[in-house]
């Protein structure tokens, strides 16, 4: 699986004109399930997350993690980080997990992260999505359970 991490100070997202999932201080995860990913994959990228330290601690330091400071998560599905751009000017996206598949993965996910202790607020999944947030920092990272 592959995720793109952003630390927020508050984030969002809406469908249809209506808020599905909004957080304050936590981290935005855009999530994507690719091909041949199981529940393995989602477990283990959902542990990651929840202990990656990039909150500052006392001394300004990143160290500690969304569970540390009692932060959320908002995960939303974005199969676009499947996105193979090496060929063309058209990314193709081949390499992303077949709709069930990934509607399956993302619901597990989201499901691992609340099982780990963490709030956490989704988008839905296929849905034209608008994301709003303050990205605290930035920081940004990405992470590739395959990698």
């Amino acid at each position: 699986m592959r995720a793109l991490i952003q630390r927020v100070s508050e984030a969002s997202v809406t469908v249809d004109n209506e808020v599905t999932g909004e957080i304050s201080a936590g981290l935005l995860v855009l999530v994507c399930a690719m091909e041949g990913d199981t529940e393995a994959a989602a477990d283990h990228l959902a542990a990651k997350i929840s202990k990656l330290r990039i909150f500052q601690d006392d001394a300004g330091k990143m160290n500690r993690s969304v569970r540390d400071i009692g932060g959320a998560v908002l995960a939303v599905s974005q199969f676009t980080l499947a996105a193979d751009t090496r060929r063309g000017n058209r990314p193709g996206f081949s390499d992303a997990a077949d709709p069930e598949t990934g509607a399956r993965l993302y619901a597990y996910f989201c499901e691992a992260l609340t099982g780990l202790g963490l709030p956490v607020a989704t988008g839905r999944f296929g849905a034209d999505m608008k994301v709003r947030l303050l990205n605290d920092g930035p920081v940004t990272i990405w992470m590739d359970t395959t990698a």
